[in-house]
């Protein structure tokens, strides 16, 4: 029996047009990246705080607090190299993501206790650090497996797989944001371990959906598929045992040659060297933007004002939950009956989010008077991917599809016009100014253009890894791909330590004038390159 998508039988049923197992690892995705941003979304804010007042933190300086966050940013995306190999090689893709996710869980309980001692915030720390390098590579590599072909149907499969990262995110920023701001940082930190919890549970009771993609190399040799509806499919499997090794001898004859395989994996060089600039620029969202929102821009609303933000917020939050709770009930219809487990653990998940976004929006309905959460402009990069991916996967699958190389000059030009909007919104704060009041809209914009440019760098550049690198390669490759998000991390977090000086010496409009021009300029140079790395990729589209 030829299957269309790779995996078991169940797999085969869709959600929206695309394999169940799919929204397993969008779920399981969506949950970590809730516990990672939602941690990020209150670092540095948590950093900086006064030692004294009702909702104490560090007092770190910033420019300690931003190079704090960069250092972390940045391993977690260095540790996938090691992840990424361990899994190829040794435990598979499945249960690295396991084995990831539980020390992310036992990080974030460790944050949740920092209030009885230092200790246990780098505790936390090293742990995130550790299970991301187990996690992030091996998730991805098990979506590119669930599709035959290399075309149309992968981009937008990771463009949807994209759209849980960022409905984590959105959710993440927004309930562990305000929690930790407004109730106390240890409980932002300890909710975003909750749902990291959960978001391991589903998988680990949902995994066999996957067959044998993403087992251990010797657990993949002995998988008999567990999943058949019924004796007779279990022996078309077994017949089909030898066919199945035929198929892999033909494709092992016409594998690309090394050139070939070559010239690929330098086009992946190429795009992670150019993505540097990109997340370089991108991550500060949580270092200097994040104290630009908290100290320089008006978040103070009365009256009709507080009204309208609290319906906008409100709005903004229940539409996204319910549009996702939605796809979550078309996965019950196609997967309950082999998965209960599973399922059920996602559904007590989704309970208790609703219960919390129903009190968050409450408590703010009954305030007169309302502060916009600093965390709560991240909210909008989550939003606003939430409410484009559709259309820019329509786009990518449509004859209006650029290439791989003009979509990361895209990407590149218009987070620059985002920090663009940001140096003219600082143009009247003075030098040296400890705060100001600018209007929120140069935030909302900044955020706008640089989620903008996300969709065409970061859901287009996994595909682009899982589509160039060999087979046996592809977990080392998005290792590679993270290593790039490791230097951008650094850099990024080492740059915006110099937000203080250049605010002394020139003014903020300088500062996020060399956030502008920088991936601008190699925004330029990508489209002036783009025929020969087109070339490169060997019909790779």
């Amino acid at each position: 029996m030829e299957y269309k998508y790779g995996g078991s039988i169940t797999n085969q049923k869709t959600v929206l047009g695309h394999p169940s197992g799919l929204f397993i690892l969008f779920f399981t995705e969506m949950w970590e990246r809730f516990s990672y941003y939602g941690m990020r979304a209150l670092l540095v804010l948590f950093l900086v705080a006064n030692l004294t007042g009702e909702n104490s933190g560090w007092g770190w300086e910033r420019a300690d607090a931003t190079l704090l966050y960069g250092w972390y940013i940045g391993l977690v995306y260095l540790t996938p190299v090691i992840g990424g190999y361990i899994a190829d090689k040794f435990t598979g893709y499945r249960k690295a993501i396991v084995i990831g996710a539980f020390v992310m869980t036992l990080g974030h309980a460790a944050m949740a206790l920092e209030l009885f001692a230092d200790i246990f915030f780098y505790i936390g720390l090293i742990l995130l650090i550790l299970g991301n390098g187990m996690f992030k590579p091996n998730i991805s590599s098990i979506v590119g497996q669930l599709y035959k072909t290399q075309g149309k149907e992968k981009d937008a499969g990771y463009t949807i797989f994209y759209m849980g990262i960022n409905a984590g995110a959105f959710l993440g920023i927004l309930l562990c944001g305000y929690i930790g701001e407004q109730i106390g940082w240890h409980y932002g930190f300890g909710l975003a371990g909750v749902f990291m919890f959960f978001g391991m549970l589903q998988f680990q009771f949902g995994q066999k959906i996957f067959g044998k993609i993403g087992l251990s190399p010797k657990n993949a040799a002995d998988y008999v598929d567990a999943d058949a509806d019924n004796p007779a499919d279990m022996t078309v499997n077994a017949s089909s045992k030898e066919q199945q090794r035929q198929q892999m001898d033909t494709q092992d004859e016409v594998e690309p040659s090394q050139e070939v395989v070559k010239d690929r994996l330098i086009v992946i060089s190429i795009f992670a060297l150019f993505t540097i600039f990109f997340w370089w620029a991108f991550e500060q969202a949580g270092g200097s933007m994040t104290i630009f929102a908290a100290d320089y821009t008006d978040r103070a609303l009365q009256g009709d004002a507080a009204l309208t933000f609290k319906i906008i917020n409100t709005v903004i939050t229940i539409v996204p939950l319910a549009v996702i709770t939605i796809v979550l009930l078309m996965l019950f219809k196609q997967t309950f009956k082999k998965y209960a487990l599973s399922n059920l653990f996602l559904g007590t998940s989704f309970v208790i989010i609703w219960g919390i976004v129903i009190w968050m929006l409450v408590r703010e309905f009954r305030s007169d008077s309302t502060e916009v959460a600093a965390s709560w402009f991240s909210v909008l990069n989550s939003l606003f991917i939430i409410i484009f991916a559709p259309l820019f996967s329509k786009i990518w699958q449509s004859k209006f599809n650029p290439s791989g190389p003009v979509k990361f000059a895209l990407g590149l030009i218009l987070v620059g016009v985002g920090f663009a909007a940001l140096a003219y919104g600082s143009l009247d704060i003075p030098q040296g100014a400890k705060t100001a009041s600018v209007s929120m809209i140069w935030l909302i914009l900044a955020f706008l253009f640089h989620t903008l440019g996300e969709l065409c760098v970061s859901p287009v550049g996994l595909s682009y890894v899982s589509k160039l690198a060999p087979v046996r390669l592809v977990g080392l490759m998005f290792g590679v791909w993270f290593i790039a998000n490791f230097l951008a991390g650094i850099i990024g977090g080492w740059t915006a330590g110099f937000m203080d000086p250049m605010l002394e010496d020139y003014g903020l409009t300088s500062f996020f004038l060399i956030f502008t021009l920088i991936p601008i300029a190699a925004g330029i140079i990508m489209l002036a390159i783009s025929k020969w790395v087109i070339k490169m990729m060997h019909g790779i589209r």
